[in-house]
Parts: structure tokens; C-alpha cells; sequence
């Protein structure tokens, strides 16, 4: 990419227009966050999430056969039964994701590189020609040492990559939707206020019913495009933050 050296005239209109957009934008940045001024954040509406939704909005009932021995018996297969399969298996079911990652990774390289050539060459005599030569030379000049170099490069490198995450969660999902082969689309959010902060879980993906255990559980390395975000929000992540200022000034400022 050509690089465009700015005028003193160019730089300080850039600066002017960076001064007024967060000046301009700076109230709008804080109004969400001077409602919670003196009380705890709100927590998120549950009768407005998509688990709210597809528990009020079941899948049409499948018609069974009823009458005769069949529907006294205590061998039933239906989900109401003692023995029946209990496990979520359509729109508006409950199932139990269990998270638990510990992940240790360790990456460490090193690579070295060493070279070193020498050249000489002189014509000592010949027929008594370099001597004749070095008398036509310049002062210092002479055949016998015609030419002479050396060379010498070194490279050395390392690194090293050390990541440790560990992570043990328990959370609810609804199965949003079946998909056409069979595959339960589930999601389930959690929050948790202790005093200003809320602590929010929330995981997504694709489950396959035989996957589900029969205490009605999956595990997160069975969920197919799984997304799983833990964090919080409230006073302490508020200042773990930079100022919206700071971080605009991070994008727009060339220097």
C-alpha cells in the first residue's frame, strides 16, 4: 500500500473531526450505564428469549392408536410413562448440558541458521608477469593478492506458546427446533447476580437425540457448532473495560 504523508493542515483537520465524534458520541455511551448508577443491573426478560418461545409453542401432537389392552398396560413406551424414554426429543424440551474443558496446550519452537564462506586468490608468479604488474599497480595494490573476502551470517529464533483454560458449568437448554435428519437444535442461558455483578452463561449448537444421555444429559464435546460464551456484566467488567472514548481514539488515531 503507497504510503501519503499528511500536511500539518491535513493532520489537524483529522484530529478535529476524531475530537468532535467523541465528543459528539460520548454521552450517548454512558446513558447505558448511568441507569444502573446506584442499584444492581437489570437481568434479562426470560418471557422474551427463544426458550420462552418454543416451550409455549410445542410441535403439533403425533396421532397413536388408544383402546384395548394396549393402554392399560404398564409397559408403555410414550414419554408419560413409568419406563418411557424421558430424554428431550422435540420443540419446548428441557435437557442438561454439562461443560467441563480443560484444555492445556504447549507450543515451543527453535530454529538456528549458520553460514560462513571464505574466498582468497592471488597470483604469486607467472613468468615474472605479476611482478611486472605491481610495478604498473597503484601504491599498495598487488598481485599476490589479487582478491580476498570473508563472510559470516548467524540466525537463531525461538518461541514458545504456553494456553491453560479450565472450565466446569452446568446449564439448562431447550431444543429450539428438530431439524430435518433429526438433529435438535438447542439453546440454554443462565444469569446469576451476586451483589453489582451479573455473571451470564449462554450455549448454543446441534445435538443428535442418541447423543443424549439417559439421565437426559449431553456433554459440550457432543454438540456439533457449539458456541459457549461466559462472562458477566456490572460494575466489576465495567472497569475492567477502557473508557468507549479510549477505544474509538485506539481505531481512528494513525499514531
Amino acid at each position: 500500500m503507497p504510503y501519503f504523508p499528511l500536511s500539518t493542515a491535513g493532520s489537524r483537520r483529522i484530529l478535529k473531526l476524531a475530537c468532535l465524534f467523541l465528543i459528539a458520541t460520548a454521552p450517548l455511551s454512558g446513558c447505558a450505564r448511568l441507569k444502573n448508577v446506584g442499584k444492581t443491573p437489570d437481568l434479562s426478560p426470560v418471557d422474551s428469549s427463544a426458550e420462552f418461545m418454543a416451550m409455549n409453542n410445542p410441535p403439533m401432537p403425533q396421532t397413536t392408536r388408544t383402546g384395548g389392552l394396549g393402554s392399560a398396560s404398564l409397559w408403555s413406551g410414550s414419554r408419560a410413562s413409568l419406563l418411557g424414554d424421558h430424554r428431550a426429543g422435540v420443540r419446548g424440551d428441557i435437557l442438561t448440558v454439562v461443560i467441563e474443558i480443560n484444555d492445556k496446550a504447549e507450543i515451543s519452537n527453535s530454529s538456528g541458521r549458520s553460514r560462513s564462506s571464505s574466498e582468497r586468490m592471488g597470483i604469486g608468479g607467472m613468468l615474472g608477469i605479476p611482478q611486472r604488474l605491481n610495478a604498473e599497480l597503484p601504491e599498495g595494490a598487488s598481485m599476490d593478492e589479487a582478491m580476498n573476502s570473508n563472510s559470516k551470517s548467524s540466525y537463531q529464533g525461538n518461541g514458545n506458546v504456553a494456553r491453560k483454560e479450565k472450565l466446569t458449568l452446568r446449564v439448562a437448554a431447550t431444543v429450539l427446533e428438530t431439524l430435518p435428519n433429526g438433529v435438535l437444535r438447542i439453546q440454554g442461558s443462565q444469569e446469576v447476580r451476586v451483589n453489582y455483578e451479573i455473571r451470564e452463561l449462554i450455549v448454543t449448537g446441534f445435538v443428535r437425540p442418541e447423543d443424549i444421555s439417559r439421565q437426559n444429559e449431553v456433554t459440550y464435546d457432543k454438540i456439533a457448532g457449539a458456541r459457549i460464551s461466559y462472562g458477566g456484566r456490572g460494575m466489576i467488567s465495567d472497569v475492567q473495560q477502557p473508557r468507549y472514548g479510549q477505544q474509538v481514539a485506539d481505531v481512528v488515531l494513525p499514531f
